[in-house]
C-alpha cells in the first residue's frame, strides 16, 4: 500500500476510479417526486434544450416560480416593477403581472435556454412557452413588456424588436397613454 501512495500517478488513477464510480451511481438514480425539489432544471439535458415544468407562482410580469421552487426570469423582455412608486408604472406592472398569471399560472410551460444559465439573482434565464404561445414574444407584442436584451442571450432580439414596434404602432399596453392615466 505504501508504494501506491508514494506514486502520484497511481493516486490520480485511484481517485479517478472513485469519482467515475460515484458519478455513474448518481446518474443512474431515478428522479422521484420526493427528490424532485432538489433537481434544478437543466434544459441542456434534452435535445432541443427544453424541459416542461409546472408554474406554481407568478411573481410579476416577467418572472415566475416553477414546481421545484426555482425562479425563472424571462429572457429579452422587461415589465414595470411591482414596487414602483410611480402610480402609472405600478398600474402597468399590475396589468403585466395579471396577464402573465392568466397565461401561465398553474400550467405546464416549456422552458428554453439561450446561452446563460442564471442571472445575478440566481434566477434561471429562459424563453417560456405555453403550448404554441411564445410567452416572451406575446407579452412584448401585446404591450405588457418591452424589449430588454443582454448579450449573450440575444437569440430573439430582432423578433422582439418587431413585436415591440407592433405594440407601439397599435397603442397596446405600455404604449397606450390612457391605459393607466391618473388625474
Amino acid at each position: 500500500m505504501r508504494k501506491i501512495i508514494k506514486n502520484p500517478v497511481a493516486i490520480i488513477a485511484f481517485l479517478l476510479i472513485i469519482v467515475t464510480s460515484f458519478l455513474n451511481n448518481q446518474s443512474n438514480q431515478k428522479i422521484t417526486s420526493k427528490n424532485l425539489s432538489q433537481v434544478i432544471p437543466t434544459p441542456t439535458s434534452t435535445p432541443a434544450q427544453t424541459q416542461l415544468f409546472k408554474v406554481t407562482r407568478v411573481i410579476d410580469g416577467d418572472t415566475i416560480e416553477i414546481e421545484n421552487g426555482q425562479k425563472v426570469r424571462y429572457i429579452g423582455i422587461n415589465t414595470p416593477e411591482m414596487d414602483d412608486k410611480d402610480p402609472v408604472k405600478l398600474c402597468l406592472a399590475k396589468i403585466a403581472t395579471l396577464e402573465n398569471k392568466k397565461l401561465v399560472e398553474g400550467k405546464e410551460v416549456k422552458l428554453e435556454k439561450d446561452i446563460s444559465e442564471t442571472d445575478k439573482y440566481d434566477r434561471l434565464l429562459r424563453y417560456v412557452y405555453i403550448g404554441e404561445i411564445f410567452v416572451n414574444d406575446y407579452l412584448v407584442r401585446q404591450g405588457f413588456a418591452q424589449i430588454s436584451t443582454y448579450p449573450p442571450d440575444v437569440k430573439f432580439k430582432e423578433q422582439f424588436k418587431k413585436a415591440e414596434q407592433e405594440a407601439q404602432d397599435n397603442n397596446r399596453g405600455l404604449w397606450n397613454k390612457e391605459l393607466c392615466q391618473t388625474n
